[in-house]
């Protein structure tokens, strides 16, 4: 029975972002940050529901006396808030735009992840591709001084001629190994970015969509950017915490109920209200306003800094795509005069109207042109998922990657109302979290 042959895995480059954003442990670990800053929201508001606390004690009196003294005590107590001037609601309003804040940090991991993901790609392609080239180099030089040692026999070149071309032979196959290494070097950087080892790795064929022009880079990178989201929602949750430090320093009225029952009394409750007014902290309230407002002041200065860094770097990522797409062109240009000049010098080689010399000089500047062209191509593609990924359109869902997409509202639905572990949401919380301790 013949079996057919089994065929080797093939990578493509969307395949390997699949792969980065699937196994990422950084994204895993940014996921389980923006958590965290869910349950604030839930902390936030647990200050405006009911506050509920059983409390007992069992006290012995003088346990040196033979009498028996000891008595017990079961208090039940209830304090809610009426009103703090909307300091405990601001802080909810605060929160949740720190959420917000940080969903879009993690936007901006997803974009670093992918881009590093691409980088990785097309670094093994390009030193796969030197490998080659230097292998190449290493055969043709090889025949280069074996042509030179059949001169030399009959006369036509010196022993120094064979010595140059012994000696670019040698540099060669040092050459070789040191691109060998290189590519190694980038097989494990591909294996962290990726989560796997590169293989069969397909050669990109076409560039992404991209903007039409800078001007339009740079629209499209204020309107949908990451980094512009993230400060403006921390400016407003800095607002809010500025307004929440005001309300901090006006009074707080709470509804107080409480049942009690002890060994050695009669029962007792109470049912009250209680008003706090805040007089005079040593300062502390006012500091507070003062800190909250400077904070206010810091991100929207950082919003405008964000922008300014934002622009500068759309336009460095134009320019570097340009850059590129240049010296591929004229890569292009100098593989096609320096093939010509090599062909040219080897024919006036055989008829003693070159030295070895020449000849090896000729195919190292081919070589070398060659090598530019791969580089250059390279650098061609990493400019153009760089720019996408400094507009802000370097995502899964922009990609249109064939991943299963983390919900960042899913979590945050579950915990926003503060459900208790035996209620109907406290139970599908409790779902939710044995899922992400699975992954």
């Amino acid at each position: 029975m013949n079996l057919a042959p089994l065929q080797a895995f093939a990578e493509t480059l969307a395949s390997a972002l699949t792969a980065a954003y699937n196994n990422s442990n950084l994204l895993e670990q940014s996921r389980a940050i923006l958590r965290t800053e869910d349950e604030d929201v839930a902390i936030a508001l647990s200050s405006l529901l009911p506050n509920i606390n059983a409390r007992s004690t069992i006290t012995l009196s003088n346990p040196s006396s033979a009498r028996d003294n000891l008595s017990s005590t079961i208090a039940l107590t209830l304090e809610l808030l009426l009103w703090d001037a909307g300091r405990s609601q601001l802080a909810v309003e605060s929160a949740k735009e720190t959420v917000l804040a940080v969903r879009s940090e993690l936007s901006q991991q997803e974009q670093t992840i992918l881009l590093d993901a691409v980088n990785a790609y097309v670094q093994v392609l390009r030193d796969q591709r030197v490998v080659q080239l230097r292998e190449s180099n290493l055969r043709l030089i090889t025949q280069e001084l074996r042509a030179a040692r059949d001169r030399f026999e009959v006369g036509e070149v010196t022993r120094t001629d064979v010595a140059q071309a012994e000696a670019r032979l040698a540099q060669a196959r040092g050459s070789l190994v040191e691109a060998q290494g290189n590519l190694q070097i980038t097989r494990e950087l591909y294996k962290v970015t990726v989560g796997r080892a590169p293989s069969g790795l397909i050669g990109i064929s076409r560039l992404p969509k991209l903007p039409s022009s800078l001007n339009a880079a740079k629209s499209t990178a204020k309107r949908v950017s990451p980094l512009i989201e993230q400060v403006q929602h921390q400016i407003k949750a800095n607002e809010l915490n500025y307004a929440a430090a005001k309300a901090g320093t006006r009074p707080r009225i709470s509804f107080n109920s409480g049942i009690s029952h002890s060994s050695v009394s009669n029962n007792t409750s109470s049912i009250g209200i209680e008003m706090n007014v805040p007089i005079y902290q040593g300062g502390q309230l006012s500091a507070l306003v003062r800190k909250s407002l400077a904070a206010v002041h810091g991100s929207k200065a950082a919003l405008n800094q964000t922008a300014i860094v934002l622009d500068q770097n759309v336009a460095n990522a134009w320019s570097r795509l340009a850059v590129a797409n240049a010296q591929v062109t004229s890569a292009d240009r100098q593989i096609r005069a320096a093939q010509i000049a090599f062909d040219g010098v080897r024919e006036e080689a055989k008829l003693g109207a070159r030295t070895t010399l020449d000849v090896l000089d000729a195919e190292q500047a081919l070589f070398d042109a060659r090598t530019t062209r791969v580089v250059s191509e390279t650098q061609v593609y990493s400019a153009a998922y760089g720019l996408l990924a400094s507009v802000g359109l370097l995502t899964a869902d922009s990609l249109k990657l064939n991943v299963k997409r983390y919900d960042p509202t899913e979590y945050y639905n579950a915990v926003k109302g503060a459900p208790v572990p035996s209620s109907k949401a406290g139970k599908k919380l409790d779902r939710i979290l044995n899922r992400y301790q699975k992954n």
